[in-house]
């Protein structure tokens, strides 16, 4: 089953649930979305339908899960698939202490075959592809070597083909989250390197992008190119990016150019219909506050979500635009 990469949003705790993701698509139609990171046995165990439903209009968008038993993992991979997600994706470069205290996440280079064998096992169960994210290191195992020897593993004996690959290393002890993101240095030369290494295999680059210069040398050197915090705090750069990576499909596949407002407009809509299902207002308002990022009118969008928000009306929002 094929699933263009070229475009993706990167999974992020506590902000890409199906709102944000819902919001992101109308910016852009064609990049894959991803979920937040899930532990399989929340979907295993728990509220498999809490977790995992979304609307048909996000699609496509991959699920991300963590965890290490590869039982679990292959549960929640089959219920994943059940509830129609275009890819399964492996969290292996989570640095948290809560990530680290249950043993998954970024840990887990250090244990390629463990990685390999839960692969293994999901790809057992479902028919869409299986996927690992990753960083370049972890801690003082840094090398180039390292990186190579993870990654021949969780191909040559998992099945693996497609690799994220996060331009970082992680520092399991004495940074946090925040800092694991900023001050490890980018490497996006050893993910390059990677791909002229393995040329078979799917590598999408992830790490420090902040504008389309960037983002547009990168296809000369791999796959595709995943941004995280960028989309989120300025979602409209999705936008910038689905006409320079897309614009030479097909008129049919590729709708015109859409603006902010008919961006609201839509939003006013789907704000009306999860209303409708006991959704609060500022569930959905959280993700939308960087659309106007930089233009006249930002404060004043800002003051309008933050009011519907706090009324749960979307009365604010259609003053602004009116």
């Amino acid at each position: 089953m094929s699933v263009d990469r070229r475009i993706s949003v990167a999974p992020m705790m506590d902000w890409t649930d199906r709102h944000c993701r819902f919001f992101h698509r109308l910016l852009s139609p064609n990049a894959l979305l991803y979920s937040e990171m899930i532990h399989a046995n929340a979907i295993v165990l728990g509220d498999a339908r809490r977790h995992l439903y979304f609307r048909a209009e996000e699609h496509p968008v991959a699920l991300q899960l963590g965890g290490i038993d590869s039982v679990a993992l292959a549960k929640a991979a089959r219920i994943g698939q059940e509830f129609g997600y275009n890819e399964i994706n492996l969290n292996c470069g989570c640095p948290s202490d809560r990530v680290q205290a249950g043993a998954f996440g970024a840990c887990l280079m250090a244990e390629p075959l463990r990685v390999a064998q839960a692969v293994a096992a999901m790809r057992d169960v479902v028919q869409i592809p299986v996927t690992v994210k990753t960083r370049i290191g972890i801690d003082n195992q840094d090398s180039y070597e390292f990186l190579c020897d993870f990654i021949e593993t969780v191909h040559e004996k998992g099945g693996c083909d497609v690799f994220i690959l996060h331009a970082r290393k992680a520092w399991l002890k004495g940074l946090s989250p925040k800092e694991n993101r900023e001050k490890p240095p980018l490497d996006w030369t050893r993910v390059h390197q990677i791909k002229r290494d393995y040329p078979q295999l799917e590598i999408i680059i992830n790490g420090g992008f902040e504008n389309m210069a960037d983002i547009g040398a990168q296809f000369a050197h791999v796959n595709g190119v995943m941004i995280g915090r960028k989309a989120y705090h300025e979602p409209y750069f999705l936008a910038e990016m689905e006409r320079a990576v897309f614009a030479s499909m097909e008129a049919a596949q590729m709708p015109h150019h859409l603006s902010r407002e008919t961006i609201v407009a839509q939003m006013l809509a789907y704000m009306r219909e999860e209303q409708a299902k006991d959704i609060y207002l500022k569930n959905i308002t959280r993700h939308m506050l960087g659309l106007y990022h930089a233009q006249p009118v930002s404060k004043k969008w800002k003051n309008a979500l933050m009011d519907a928000a706090k009324e749960n009306s979307v009365r604010a929002i259609e003053d602004f635009l009116a």
